[in-house]
């Protein structure tokens, strides 16, 4: 049996020599540059770097990119941004591009409560009607008024949970079985964000587990891949997101037919496609070369099944790692047609399997002993 190895990959890492161009990180004015997620998207950066056969320039220094150059944004860019930076397309970017900040977020997956509703500028109302059954019942909100009817509407049928619409990783949420609580809830966003980005209120689910649905293309190389995301309780016994076990694929959507995905990933994969068509024909400016559907699969408060796209991440994001070690085990083996890979985050200084790769280690204790590390098997799926 062919292995692919971590040491076969660097192996496969071009010579300085034969390196064609840079990848720069777009890095956010004002970030902490120690910060774990700083840490994991400089090493996604590094990542693409080599499989480019790319030098790694670090961070953007601003102003137009220097030709050859591939960007890595911490964030989904906009329009305009792209442009002044000389992004035309996926092709040079790992990430995505959308015409409106919103359109970045959660808000998007839901429609408004009435017509006469708060909207931001470009807002698209036929896309909660095209979108139909591929998310969950709820709302998208821009003032407090309109979040508050919503969750009126929401609380007669059961629990509802309140996210802030940028909110990453599990974060900026609440489930809320009141008014009172929701009202609580609301009152911990800030006005300009609720007004600019949004909230969403849509029913909770009960025995929730989220699928990971995506692809992501860097170069002339592109994976798709299906899998389960885990939780895991941070130093502050909040439960955060706590990595992703992915199954990868060479090739686009069409290639996971190919697996044998289980019934319940297979319906998210039809939930991620739905979605995915409804958002590229509301916003035909919009392109990523990084498309990342959270499915959520689940009961309802009357004990139904409820399957449905929760968000979707057209950034680097926690399951970033993964892909790229895929991408470049992919690359260094061109017998090798299906991979296992995962990212794992895991607080109280773990002590990561040996053959790991490790991007972050919280040695001062400021993140609760955090280690966020990947791992691959290439032994075949199902195994």
């Amino acid at each position: 049996m062919r292995t692919t190895t971590t040491d076969t990959i660097v192996e496969a890492i071009p010579r300085r020599s034969a390196l064609r161009g840079r990848v720069v990180l777009l890095a956010e004015p004002g970030r902490d540059v120690d910060h774990h997620e700083t840490a994991t998207q400089r090493h996604v950066a590094r990542e693409t770097a080599a499989l480019l056969g790319y030098a790694y320039a670090g961070d953007h220094a601003g102003g137009p990119l220097e030709w050859p150059s591939y960007a890595v944004p911490q964030r989904t860019l906009l329009h305009d941004e792209a442009v002044a930076l000389g992004i035309r397309s996926e092709a040079d970017l790992l990430g995505g591009v959308v015409p409106h900040a919103f359109v970045a977020g959660k808000a998007i997956s839901h429609g408004l409560v009435s017509r006469e509703a708060t909207a931001p500028e470009g807002w698209s109302f036929p896309l909660a009607r095209d979108l139909g059954d591929a998310v969950l019942d709820g709302y998208a909100a821009f003032s407090r008024d309109d979040a508050r009817i919503a969750a009126t509407c929401l609380l007669a049928r059961g629990p509802l949970r309140l996210k802030a619409a940028a909110a990453c990783g599990g974060q900026g949420q609440a489930v809320c079985a009141t008014l009172e609580r929701f009202d609580a809830a609301l009152a911990t966003i800030d006005d300009d964000e609720v007004g600019r980005l949004g909230v969403v209120v849509e029913r909770d689910l009960t025995d929730a587990r989220t699928y990971s649905i995506g692809t992501t293309r860097v170069g002339a190389s592109r994976i798709s891949y299906f899998g389960r995301q885990r939780g895991v309780v941070n130093h502050h016994g909040h439960e955060v997101y706590g990595g992703s076990d992915l199954v990868a694929v060479r090739g686009d959507f069409d290639a996971l037919a190919s697996v044998g995905m289980p019934v319940v990933a297979a319906a998210a994969l039809a939930k991620a496609l739905h979605y995915d068509a409804a958002v590229a024909a509301a916003y035909p400016a919009f392109y990523a070369s990084r498309r990342n559907y959270d499915v959520v699969h689940g009961h309802d408060a009357d004990g139904l099944p409820r399957i449905g796209v929760l968000e979707q991440s057209w950034r680097i994001g926690g399951a970033s790692a993964a892909e790229l070690l895929a991408l470049r085990a992919f690359a260094a083996d061109p017998h090798l047609a299906c991979i296992r890979v995962a990212t794992h985050e895991a607080y109280g200084r773990p002590v990561p399997p040996t053959d790991a790769i490790v991007y972050f280690a919280d040695d001062s204790g400021r993140f609760g002993g955090l280690v966020k590390y990947a791992t691959m098997r290439t032994d075949g799926y199902p195994a």
